[in-house]
């Protein structure tokens, strides 16, 4: 995707010093864009755990090449196979609820364990290469899948019109190595010049709507408003949401979703008032081994993101200041994550198509699973 007119991915590796990882530093946007070097798998770890990277797709894309680090610093370790399970522990531990994390954790364990010591760079390289692009591709042929829907929207409307679609959080390019998955559709339907309007939600605690999907959807110069997150049910009763799509940290194969705290509630409002509820997904955020989605992990985060807020003083500043929102000494809960069952969702959009929230119909578009 562009930032400001250059092509960008959220990480790569740094092109002049290998075994250097670069990602955008997501804390400080829309305020400031930064670059940060990733050295070591501690400070990937910390990368993924204070959410200089987040969304599903880019904290797997993170692992697998902070897996890179692991076996750079096991290499010269007295017990190299054993630092190596160490470091990667220590991956697994940063967040509980997005399955990518761990898929890509063993993808690379598998890789290395049958690979001769002296090939481990070169191996978990090629294992990180491959995971991001296979990500940026599945992200683009969501893309193309998605676009049906809001192809057949924007048919049964006066010409001219947009399709007004709602996303909670941010599952856009930031998310995910590029495309996005929620988003990937919004920017198929825009590119083919279908009108579109984007409803943003603003996603307390830590505002991703309102300062990463709409940062980004100003890039690709698609129309946007930013609203309040209890705003959402409200326009579906006024007939002005045409379409939901968001995105999922992790699925079951059952189609129970964790997403973003706030999801469910979006479902419900969309179930109420007939406007479409559609989950973007790559199959690497499915969780194949759990049935029931009330069995995933729900990541409790720091009561401080909901008592605090930061931003700027004044449009164009770069540093931002904190305020405190809360009297002092109140306590506050953070979970990050809610579930929505499966019968509130209309379909998936996956790369291999679109399905139903069921475990027949996933089961039948990847039946090797």
């Amino acid at each position: 995707m562009n930032v400001h007119g250059q092509p960008y991915r959220t990480i790569w590796e740094h092109p002049e010093k290998p075994g250097v990882i670069q990602i955008i530093d997501q804390r400080h946007l829309p305020f400031r864009f930064e670059i940060e070097d990733l050295l070591t798998v501690e400070e990937a770890a910390t990368a993924i755990r204070d959410m200089h990277v987040r969304g599903a797709g880019c904290i797997g894309a993170t692992a697998g090449y902070a897996m890179l680090l692991a076996a750079q610093e096991a290499c010269g370790h007295i017990a190299p196979m054993e630092r190596l399970m160490a470091l990667s522990e220590q991956l697994l531990e940063t967040r509980p609820t997005a399955v990518n994390l761990r898929w890509a954790v063993t993808r690379q364990r598998q890789a290395l364990e049958v690979c001769p010591q002296e090939e481990w760079i070169a191996k978990a390289r090629a294992e990180a290469e491959a995971i991001a692009d296979e990500d940026a591709i599945a992200c683009a042929q969501i893309g193309q899948h998605g676009l049906s829907i809001i192809q057949a929207l924007s048919a049964s409307k006066d010409p001219g019109q947009p399709v007004h679609v709602l996303t909670h959080c941010n599952a856009g390019w930031l998310a995910f190595v590029d495309h996005g998955s929620a988003t990937a559709p919004i920017y198929a339907a825009h590119d083919a010049g279908i009108p579109v309007h984007v409803w943003v939600d603003e996603t307390r605690p830590r505002n991703q709507g309102a300062r990463l999907t709409a940062w980004e959807l100003a890039q690709h110069g698609v129309p946007h408003t930013i609203i309040v997150d209890n705003a959402g049910g409200h326009l579906m009763q006024r007939g002005l949401v045409d379409l939901v799509i968001t995105g999922t940290d992790r699925t079951t194969r059952t189609g129970d979703v964790a997403n973003k705290i706030g999801t469910y509630l979006k479902a419900l409002a969309a179930r109420d008032n007939g406007v479409p509820f559609y989950v973007a997904l790559p199959s690497s955020t499915f969780d194949w081994d759990l049935d029931d989605g009330m069995m995933i992990p729900i990541e409790e985060r720091s009561p401080n993101e909901v008592t605090v807020m930061s931003g700027v003083s004044h449009p164009g500043d770069a540093d931002e200041v904190t305020i405190h929102l809360t009297p002092p000494g109140t306590c506050a809960s953070n979970p990050a994550f809610d579930v929505t069952p499966r019968h509130l969702i209309s379909g998936l959009i996956t790369e291999r198509g679109l399905c139903q929230a069921n475990e027949a119909s996933i089961g039948a578009l990847f039946p090797e699973k």
